[in-house]
């Protein structure tokens, strides 16, 4: 049986990302401590909160969760879990993960945050990029800026503000939109997702020595 384990930052309610992600036998577990989070199958960084309590309650694990992640971890990160896979934000102090060079600034609109539908435009043509949802749910303030580009899978525009609404390194993937809030193609989307980030965990340890 898959293990799934969401990282609780203590900020809200994960009933229907829990629901989502409960699929094919798979147990799904809260865990508040970052070092026993890591004891899983597949890590999933929620999307509720600040970043600056995610990043208190991450700083006592913050080197152990970063070391598993970047050992090759199957590891989520949705809207605020994508930015902590960053280095720091614009949004309030302590240290993300620093899985991903770069950093997390306010959104440069309007209208702040943004709570709605918009357009996800994939960069690649690789399974999970065919799979991705082309309209999908946000609601955020804050986006991320890498320092390297190429890690970026997917862009959103918000009032005339480009930004990476999807970002993929190894076994790590981010998005800033909400896939168990984007009706069925979010839902599919993140299934897909843990499948193909499953496969490449087991490929890469039976090709270990």
């Amino acid at each position: 049986m898959t293990l799934i384990t969401i990282f609780d930052y203590g900020a809200g309610n994960l009933h229907s990302l829990a629901k989502v992600l409960a699929f094919d036998g798979a147990e799904v577990r809260l865990e508040s401590s970052p070092e026993a989070a890591v004891a899983t199958d597949v890590l999933v960084l929620p999307g509720v909160g600040a970043f600056s309590n995610a990043a208190e309650r991450l700083a006592p694990g913050r080197g152990a969760m970063r070391d598993a992640i970047l050992a090759g971890l199957p590891t989520l990160g949705i809207c605020l879990g994508m930015q902590l896979l960053f280095d720091q934000s614009e949004e309030g102090g302590g240290a993300g993960l620093g899985v991903i060079p770069g950093t997390v600034r306010r959104l440069s609109a309007r209208r702040v945050p943004q709570i709605g539908w918009n357009e996800v435009t994939p960069v690649a043509t690789g399974h999970i990029d065919a799979v991705m949802p082309r309209m999908a749910y946000f609601a955020n303030s804050y986006v991320c800026v890498p320092r390297d580009e190429r890690v970026v899978t997917a862009w959103t525009t918000h009032e005339g503000d480009r930004f990476a609404s999807a970002v993929a390194t190894a076994n790590t993937v981010g998005v800033q939109f909400h896939p168990e809030k984007s009706s069925e193609g979010g839902v599919q989307f993140v299934r897909s997702l843990v499948h193909e980030l499953l496969q490449r965990s087991s490929s890469q340890v039976g090709a270990r020595p």
